[in-house]
């Protein structure tokens, strides 16, 4: 253990390293510009960072949830967008690890691990998010071949990145309709189309607009060895997502916390600090708060993971609380730096615009609400 220690102790010392050299100067103005950061994700390459929970075996860096949750929790206190480029792809990769195939494996992980493949998830289309079952993009086999019609919306890393585990109607008459979904790996050499999108924050990781027409690949990319386990396959990997995004909503509310207890302490009215005073004193009790209990949830949540076992209950819990509490604190630190706050010139600003994507992301809150609800049914029956 102490070994184990040790070793997250330096991979997190070399993460914080990275970030104050390599993001921390150039974040504010890449972002204002809605700029891809080219040279950061080169050196996220060379960190491991794409291969941060991909096993060794396949060139990985084999880390603990624990560890990942950590990292991102750090990248997304600097520039929360970072964090999104290596979630996706390690979403796909989560799911392709437990369920691909050997050959499948062998041919795609250590390509991702070394981030020479970027990859995303294709699951959201235009007209369904939370439903997933309710998607539209079909994939009709020959036998040798899929050929795949269709359009995903709010997909990561669908422009700058160059592969995609897209879930599709194999079979769209069977039911309940999960049955006749499927997941398949599908490289952007293949044929498909991305058009970036417009985002209110989350800006410099692209999210695009996805078609397929007609676009061709071997059955050998469907994952797994059968037809119709392609929504289990992937809500597997969104329970990694949903700790990541948790761990997204800590650094956003530890950020907005951090930026409020700076000002605070420098900004005088009445001849005093104003965290001198009671009204600014109590937002930044509430506000330190909701930061130790998300970390805590989320922590917890990554330990249940690592251990093996199902944790849509507290990747729920960890999720749904974590990204509340960076919108909350968000709005917080706004109201304590008053105007200034409501500048672009400031970093809270940015924290105000990137918060109420995590309550969305990886299913809404709404949705994590349910899921906890329905845990604790099953778990406390009468």
């Amino acid at each position: 253990m102490t070994d184990d220690l040790s070793d997250e102790a330096i991979i997190l010392d070399t993460v914080a390293k990275f970030l104050e050299r390599d993001v921390t100067p150039h974040a504010h103005a890449l972002e204002q510009a809605d700029a891809y950061p080219h040279e950061i994700v080169a050196r996220m390459r060379t960190l491991g960072l794409f291969g941060a929970t991909i096993g060794s075996e396949y060139g990985g860096l084999g880390l603990p949830a624990t560890t990942y949750a950590k990292i991102v929790e750090m990248v997304s206190a600097v520039w929360m967008s970072v964090s999104g480029i290596f979630n996706s792809h390690l979403i796909m990769a989560a799911a392709l690890e437990r369920f691909g195939t050997q050959s499948l494996k062998e041919q795609y992980l250590p390509r991702m691990a070394s981030g020479e493949l970027r990859g995303g998830i294709a699951l959201t289309e235009p007209d369904c998010g939370t439903d997933l079952q309710a998607i539209r993009t079909r994939a009709v086999s020959d036998g040798t071949n899929y050929v795949i019609s269709g359009t995903k919306q709010w997909i990561t890393n669908a422009v700058e990145g160059n592969v995609l585990a897209v879930l599709v109607k194999t079979d769209p008459n069977t039911e309940p309709a999960h049955r006749g979904m499927s997941l398949l790996i599908v490289e952007k050499s293949a044929g498909y189309t991305a058009s970036k999108l417009k985002k209110l924050g989350y800006r410099g990781v692209d999210t695009a607009e996805v078609s397929f027409a007609e676009v061709v690949v071997p059955t050998t990319n469907l994952i797994g060895d059968d037809e119709g386990r392609g929504l289990q396959q992937i809500l597997t990997g969104l329970a990694l997502g949903r700790i990541n995004v948790a761990a997204r909503g800590v650094g956003v509310a530890d950020a907005a916390l951090h930026a409020a207890l700076s000002y605070s302490q420098e900004r005088k009215t009445f001849g005093e600090p104003i965290a001198n005073h009671q009204a600014i004193q109590l937002k930044l009790a509430d506000m330190a708060t909701r930061v130790e209990a998300a970390r805590l949830l989320t922590h917890k949540a990554a330990g249940v993971y690592d251990s093996g076992e199902r944790c849509d209950l507290e990747a729920g819990m960890a999720k749904l609380f974590a990204t509340e509490a960076a919108v909350e604190n968000s709005m917080e630190a706004l109201r304590v730096h008053g105007a200034y706050g409501y500048s672009p010139d400031n970093l809270v600003e940015r924290y105000y615009r990137d918060a109420p994507l995590l309550v969305i992301g990886e299913g809404t809150n709404e949705l994590q609400r349910i899921i906890i609800a329905r845990q604790l049914i099953q778990k406390y029956p009468i």
